[in-house]
Order: structure tokens, then C-alpha cells, then sequence
């Protein structure tokens, strides 16, 4: 980048700058367009094998930083500790996949009706990537965007969210280590990211946008892209039900509950967002569930006593809390939290106390939107079908999650979820080696697996008459 201005970067559990990065704008994305579209010929015709080592190469070394990598992602994004190196394993996971899978691109033949003409099928990089990544996992959405670009044999330029530019800096760094060579890999952190977003959709040299983020700004890029009928891969928001039958162990379920609600302080797009449970065990679930929200342990995520981090702006904090007293203004019951927490150390971040709900219904705020918070609410149900139908009533499609112990039920619901993901009795559905990703509101596309490396691969027929 060439930009001399920079922006400040903070700690959104203490309030403290923590760094600094460079403030690119619109000449910066046009000029790191331009290196990658140079530099894409000769990493196309590189062997796959050449650039299943470098990838591998990056692996190896993310893991060897993996707790430096981890203290930086406590320290600007505010999850804990423990989570943050799990996040490096999991970034890494990516680079390992797809050092393997771009080793696995096949071409096929055809048979013709002529006895004189034979089809070749060739898959071939689609040029010039753009991505944008949001900052609730600010490495491994980084890893699951650009292993696979690169696998295939395009070159990219990566935007990452504002608010974690420095552990963005940190993975391009690894892969400059491993070997990438100049111009394959981009990085441009802006204070700003509109002018970015408007390049990467604009400029020709572009052939594919990817972007995980909000379903608001995804639908615009998305328009933007349309006029050049580039490639895109969309990531968005999600509202994902948690339904409880009541053939299932509703301790284990309320803990699986509560395990994956408050993961990353709920900032997740696979977080649930509604939680379904069946009447007659609606009072185990909700005791089970009580208990395990006021155990959590809320702080600054360099403390390895905490199980819950802040949120990471005080946007963010007044969306919760708006959510959470229009419900109780509703009718809904507070079980547990409800409040911004500002004792001590906690005044200064973003800090707000687990929530649990219940009693909630369908005219809350809570009930329709996306939280991006630690509160857990949660409806109760008599049938399959009125479940089915609460759980499918959404403009998101992206993750989902059912327990049952009845096999027959488990499949209708898997079958019967408008959701990209279902995890039956499992609250982690998701693994590189597995497809992620949603329908309607959620976005377009899958990452990970090998059709997160297929988003980034272009078809060509050869028709040869011999």
C-alpha cells in the first residue's frame, strides 16, 4: 500500500490503542487490482503441486505462531483466550484442505456423437479475486477465502474489516514467509471501507467478489458486481433456530445450548438466535440452561478465567440491549442478565451481561432480527409441524440446529429446514473439510470443502475434430 495516513486500532475490552494500520482508499485497491492482475499469469500456469507446498509452507508456520497469533486476536477483537487459539487451528485447517485439494482440480472428456470430434473439460482460475472479511473471526475468514483462491491458481486482494486489521496483517505476513510470491496475495486496510468495496466491484481486472458480512452490505456489493457480471460468494447474516424435541436429553441439549450460544460472546453468524423448545421439558432445559448463563464468566479475554468477551463496538451494545428491553416490554420473562455490565475494569469495553429469555414470541424484535450478542431466548412449542413452521419463518437460511433421539424426525428435519446448515444433536456442524453456507438472506456460495475450491474455478470445453 502506498497510502501514508493510518488509523488507530483498539482493544474493545479496554478501550486502549493497540496499534495502528495503513488507511487505503480507492487509489490503493486500484493499485493492489493491478499488482494481482499482473501478477496472475504465471501464478495460473504455476503447478498445482508448486502452490500446494507454499500453502502447506503457510500452515505450518500459522501454527507454529499460533499463540502470538492469538494474543493479537484477544487483544483486537476481545474474544478469550482459549477461543482465540482455537480460531488459528481452525484458520489453519484451511490453508492445510486446500494445499490438498489443489492437487484434486480434474478435468473430464466427453464422448461425442461424431466418431471424429473428442470434448477435453478444463478447469481453469477465474482471474483476479477481491474479498472482504468481517472481524468476529478476523483470521480464519481470512484463511477460507484466500487458501482456496490460491489453490486454484488466482490471485487476490483482501480487505479486512476495520476493526481487525492487524491480525490481517499478520496472516499476509505468513504468507509472504511461506513464499507467495509478490503480487499473488494483497492486503488493503481502510479506515473506510466503502471507496474498497466500490473498486472491487467496479474495476474489470475483478472477475469474483467474496464477502462475508452483513446481508445489507452484501446485497449492495452484490448490485455493484452484477453490472460486470462478475463471480460472487456471499456470506451473510443468519437467524438460526435451536429446536429441543422432547425425546431429548434436555441437560445435555441446554448445555450444547448454551456451549454454542455464547461462543465468541454470541458474535457469530451461526450463533442461534431463536431457541424452540418443546413444552413438556421446557422446565429441565430452561433450569439447566439458567444455571449455565449465570456461570458464565465475563471479561477481558486475556484473563483464562473468562468465557465471555465484550462486544466489539458500543453500536453493537445498544443493538442488544434494544432487543432485549423490547421483549421485556413485550411480555417476555428475564431470567438472567439484561444489563450492560460496568463494575470495575468492565466500564471500560463493551460489556454485556449473558441474557436468558423466556416466554418470548413472534412480535419481538428479538424473535425477527439477527442479535450478534450473548442473549439466549427461548419459545415453547407442542408440535413437529408448528416447529417446523417457527423455525422456517425467516428471511435467513444459513445454520440450524436440532435434537432429537428419534431418527425418522431427525431426517424430516434436516430435510424440512430452509437452512444451508443443519446440525442434528451437534452444535458444530462445521469443519474445511465441510461445505459453509446459506440460503436466501444468508448469501451465495459455499467455503470450505471442495466446492469452496470450485467458487474459484471457471469451465472450458475444447471441441477438437481429428
Amino acid at each position: 500500500m502506498s497510502s501514508s495516513m493510518r488509523f488507530a486500532v483498539f482493544n474493545p475490552a479496554t478501550g486502549e490503542q493497540i496499534g495502528s494500520a495503513l488507511d487505503g482508499g480507492a487509489d490503493e485497491a486500484r493499485a493492489a487490482i493491478g499488482a494481482a492482475y499482473a501478477a496472475f499469469p504465471a501464478w495460473a500456469a504455476s503447478g498445482a503441486y508448486e502452490r500446494a507446498a507454499k500453502l502447506y509452507r503457510a500452515y505450518e508456520l500459522m501454527l507454529s505462531k499460533r499463540d502470538e497469533l492469538a494474543r493479537l486476536m484477544t487483544a483486537e477483537q476481545g474474544k478469550p483466550l482459549k477461543m482465540a487459539h482455537a480460531e488459528v487451528k481452525y484458520a489453519a485447517d484451511f490453508l492445510l484442505w486446500f494445499a490438498e485439494e489443489a492437487k484434486r482440480v480434474y478435468g473430464e472428456t466427453i464422448p461425442s456423437a461424431r466418431v471424429d470430434q473428442r470434448f477435453l473439460v478444463r478447469r481453469e482460475p477465474v482471474g483476479v479475486v477481491c474479498a472482504i472479511t468481517p472481524w468476529n473471526y478476523p483470521v480464519s475468514m481470512i484463511t477460507r477465502k484466500v487458501a482456496p483462491a490460491l489453490a486454484a491458481g488466482c490471485t487476490i486482494v483482501l480487505k479486512p474489516a476495520e476493526t481487525t486489521p492487524l491480525c490481517a496483517l499478520a496472516v499476509f505476513n505468513i504468507l509472504e514467509e511461506a513464499g507467495v510470491p509478490r503480487g499473488v496475495a494483497n492486503l488493503v486496510t481502510a479506515a473506510n471501507p466503502a471507496p474498497v468495496g466500490e473498486v472491487f466491484c467496479t474495476d474489470p481486472r475483478v472477475r469474483k467478489i467474496s464477502f462475508t458480512g452483513s446481508t445489507e452490505v452484501g446485497r449492495k456489493l452484490y448490485q455493484w458486481a452484477a453490472a460486470q457480471f462478475k463471480r460472487v460468494s456471499l456470506e451473510l447474516g443468519g437467524h438460526a433456530p435451536f429446536i429441543v424435541f422432547d425425546d431429548a436429553d434436555p441437560v445435555h441439549a441446554a448445555k450444547g445450548a448454551a456451549a454454542v450460544k455464547f461462543l465468541n460472546t454470541g458474535q457469530a453468524c451461526i450463533s442461534p438466535n431463536r431457541i424452540f423448545v418443546q413444552r413438556s421439558i421446557a422446565g429441565p432445559f430452561l433450569e439447566t440452561l439458567q444455571k449455565r448463563v449465570m456461570a458464565q464468566r465475563v471479561g477481558n479475554g486475556m484473563d483464562e478465567t473468562s468465557t465471555v468477551g465484550p462486544l466489539f463496538s458500543q453500536r453493537a451494545l445498544d443493538k442488544v440491549d434494544l432487543q432485549v428491553q423490547d421483549a421485556i416490554a413485550r411480555g417476555a420473562k428475564l431470567l438472567a442478565g439484561g444489563k450492560r455490565l460496568v463494575d470495575g475494569d468492565l466500564a471500560r469495553g463493551f460489556f454485556y451481561a449473558p441474557t436468558l429469555l423466556s416466554e418470548v414470541t413472534a412480535d419481538m424484535r428479538i424473535y425477527r432480527e439477527e442479535t450478534f450478542g450473548p442473549v439466549a431466548p427461548v419459545i415453547v412449542f407442542d408440535t413437529e409441524q408448528e416447529v417446523l413452521a417457527m423455525a422456517n419463518d425467516t428471511g435467513y437460511g444459513l445454520a440450524s440446529y436440532v435434537y432429537t433421539q428419534n431418527l425418522s424426525r431427525a431426517m424430516r428435519m434436516f430435510e424440512g429446514l430452509q437452512f444451508g446448515i443443519v446440525g442434528i444433536n451437534d452444535i458444530n456442524p462445521t469443519s474445511a473439510a465441510a461445505p459453509f453456507g446459506g440460503i436466501k438472506d444468508s448469501g451465495l456460495g459455499r467455503e470450505g470443502a471442495r466446492q469452496g475450491l470450485e467458487e474459484y474455478l471457471e469451465t472450458k470445453l475444447g471441441g477438437f475434430s481429428i
